[in-house]
């Protein structure tokens, strides 16, 4: 027998009963101890915890979730092509702000992509099978049958970026209004008159408050929004060049854009360059996300700074509160948890 080892046990991993003997307490003590009860008194618990130190024991996680009916994971679904996510420093920063709040934890992080119509098939009789505790699901369309899926299974759940103005479930999101807003303003103050912009895809929510907002401060400003200044993109790079291109057909005495992301921005520099326009004596360029790709630009990128890191914690934060107060992702019983985040226009040379 192992020197310090005198329980009597001739090997194998220590039990909650060996525990319970060896504190002299009832195994229903040493689990609330282990599970962090305040209904112990400090002098069981120090006893308790110094058995668990003596004999070396380790919980088992997984009985414990599973007599929790909890799976202790929760799943980061992204509806979008894997290449796109690996690629766009969006994704990224989201990812970075989950795991900064799933660090203190015990859960597992479970990444799927839906993309289409069979992967959507999969993930539904995964999430079926409750093999998760939650979900996390980002860039959503307004079209996406994800979160109304769901909603039906009861799972709980956050979204970044809410689909509608009643948007019926837990989300984060930025305030993409008031920052395009300022991106816009601040285009204005600077002299220029002929203000384009790319907006995303319309079936984004965020992407339309963003070109709502861009409207709005050209309207205050006494210049009414004319619809062919408005090119639609898509969030890629492509996009951004296809729709510069479309803008400056129509508009070649165009002397400003508002680009709603910085890959879109990227995408036009490249056409500006090629018609042989400067940034910014010729033509002012301003992003949004204000991602390592606005800094890395040449010249670099003017930008609205959505706390995207921020987000991916806060969601993270609210789908554990979700589940620690067994709520379904959607529930008619209360308001849905919504988080509205402030964006700040940093101004560089591109602007």
């Amino acid at each position: 027998m192992t020197a310090g080892r005198s329980n009597g046990r001739s090997g194998g991993r220590p039990t909650l009963e060996e525990v319970a003997a060896r504190a002299g307490v009832g195994r229903g003590t040493v689990s609330r101890v282990i599970n962090g009860s305040p209904r112990v008194s400090e002098a069981t618990r120090a006893a308790v915890e110094a058995a668990v130190a003596e004999l070396g024991y380790v919980p088992n996680t997984a009985a414990r979730a599973l007599a929790a009916n909890r799976t202790d994971a929760i799943a980061l679904v992204v509806p979008e092509p894997e290449t796109r996510f690996f690629t766009e420093p969006y994704f990224s920063d989201i990812l970075s702000g989950i795991g900064a709040a799933l660090g203190p934890t015990d859960l597992q992080l479970l990444l799927t992509f839906a993309d289409g119509a069979r992967e959507r098939r999969r993930l539904a009789q995964y999430l079926a099978a409750h093999r998760v505790d939650g979900v996390l699901l980002v860039s959503v369309h307004a079209d996406d049958p994800l979160p109304d899926l769901l909603s039906q299974l009861e799972i709980p759940a956050v979204i970044s970026g809410r689909r509608s103005e009643d948007e019926p479930l837990a989300s984060v999101d930025t305030d993409n209004y008031s920052g395009a807003r300022a991106a816009v303003t601040h285009l204005l103050e600077r002299g220029r008159t002929t203000i384009a912009t790319i907006s995303g895809r319309l079936d984004v929510y965020g992407a339309q408050r963003r070109l709502d907002g861009y409207r709005s401060a050209l309207g205050d400003a006494g210049r009414p929004p004319e619809d062919s200044l408005v090119a639609a993109g898509d969030f890629t790079e492509e996009g951004g060049r296809q729709a510069m291109r479309l803008l400056l057909d129509r508009h070649p005495e165009l002397d400003a854009v508002f680009a709603c992301s910085d890959v879109m921005a990227a995408g036009a520099l490249r056409v500006l360059r090629e018609a042989g326009r400067r940034i910014p004596e010729d033509v002012a360029l301003v992003g949004f996300d204000d991602s390592a790709v606005a800094r890395l630009m040449d010249p670099p990128l003017t930008s609205v700074r959505q706390p995207t890191a921020a987000m991916g914690r806060a969601m993270t934060e609210a789908l554990l509160a979700e589940i620690a107060e067994g709520r379904p992702a959607s529930s008619r019983l209360r308001r849905p948890r919504q988080v509205v985040l402030n964006t700040e226009l940093v101004v560089r040379a591109s602007s």
